[in-house]
């Protein structure tokens, strides 16, 4: 998704740095330029890349797009990048990414981003591909939209993202979540696409399941969601990008540490304190934390501070 992001941006004529310690992703960028392909077409873009946020000078906009487990070591890299009026902008799936940024850089810089609807994946190093490009949202941690939540999301329309901005970040954040619960386990789990998720009637019962769960969850919490059928939303939400692959299946197949902690695996916590139950979400997590056992043993630090993706 950070390619997605960086090379949008570029093309639109924003002065755009892409960071990442994926050192072969940087250098093809750096020889040949990042090439973008599928939803918003077939482009070469000429952008600075680095694997050292040291050789960047200070930013208007900081955008954190790693996975969930890298979002801290990847904003304390990031801290040279900071100027007084620096905004900076995690998007992550899942919960809690927004909380640990703003514990690093302080609260009053980060402000909340959710994104769905791109089934984002990288192609080869320097090459990017998406199937869709659905939705942006974005809004103050804490308060109505301010001035700078509109210049920053202006910015995102310049580069033709479809965005739209909240008061209320609790509802952004739980919009995108009840999809990743439908989609991001069952995927991981079946080897299945999105649109096979939903074609396929144990499958989709499963993905099914785990969003009304997760919507049970957001309803308890009093969070106004602009929905009451949640299994029509994920469909719909899943037909956009019916031939994505979710990120939590795609590293589960590469054998990378995924996010089913912050996603499926974040509902069952949160309904035993509400007094739910959430049966689903614990089995599917359950299940992806067995297939991932070697990957990454429980407690240990990740190892590779930044997800690959510009």
């Amino acid at each position: 998704m950070g390619s997605v992001y960086a090379a949008l941006l570029a093309s639109a004529g924003h002065d755009v740095c892409a960071i990442d310690t994926w050192r072969e992703h940087v250098d093809a960028i750096r020889a040949g330029g990042l090439r973008l392909t599928g939803a918003s077409g077939d482009r070469l873009v000429a952008l600075d890349a680095t694997t050292d946020p040291r050789e960047v000078d200070p930013v208007d906009l900081l955008v954190i797009a790693t996975k969930a487990h890298a979002v801290e070591a990847a904003t304390r890299a990031a801290t040279p990048l900071l100027a007084d009026e620096t905004v900076v902008l995690p998007i992550q799936n899942g919960l809690g990414s927004a909380e640990r940024v703003a514990a690093i850089v302080g609260a009053q810089r980060v402000i909340a981003g959710v994104v769905g609807g791109f089934g984002a994946s990288i192609v080869a190093p320097g090459h990017a591909h998406h199937e869709g490009m659905e939705l942006v949202r974005l809004g103050e941690r804490d308060g109505p939209v301010s001035d700078r939540v509109e210049r920053i999301a202006d910015a995102w329309r310049g580069a033709g993202f479809t965005v739209r901005t909240y008061d209320d970040v609790s509802r952004l954040v739980w919009e995108k979540l009840i999809c990743n619960v439908a989609f991001s386990g069952t995927c991981a789990v079946t080897g299945a696409t999105i649109a096979e998720v939903i074609d396929n009637d144990a499958a989709w019962s499963v993905a099914v399941a785990c969003a009304t769960e997760a919507y049970g969850v957001a309803r308890a919490q009093g969070i106004a969601l602009e929905f009451d059928d949640p299994a029509g939303y994920v469909k719909r939400f899943g037909r956009t990008i019916g031939g994505a692959k979710p990120s939590m299946l795609l590293d589960v197949l590469a054998g990378r540490r995924c996010e089913v902690d912050v996603i499926n695996g974040a509902i069952p916590p949160l309904a035993s304190s509400l007094g739910l139950d959430a049966p689903a979400n614990t089995m599917v997590a359950a299940l992806v934390r067995a297939i991932q056992r070697d990957v990454t043993p429980a407690g240990e630090p990740y190892a590779e501070p930044a997800a690959r993706g510009g």
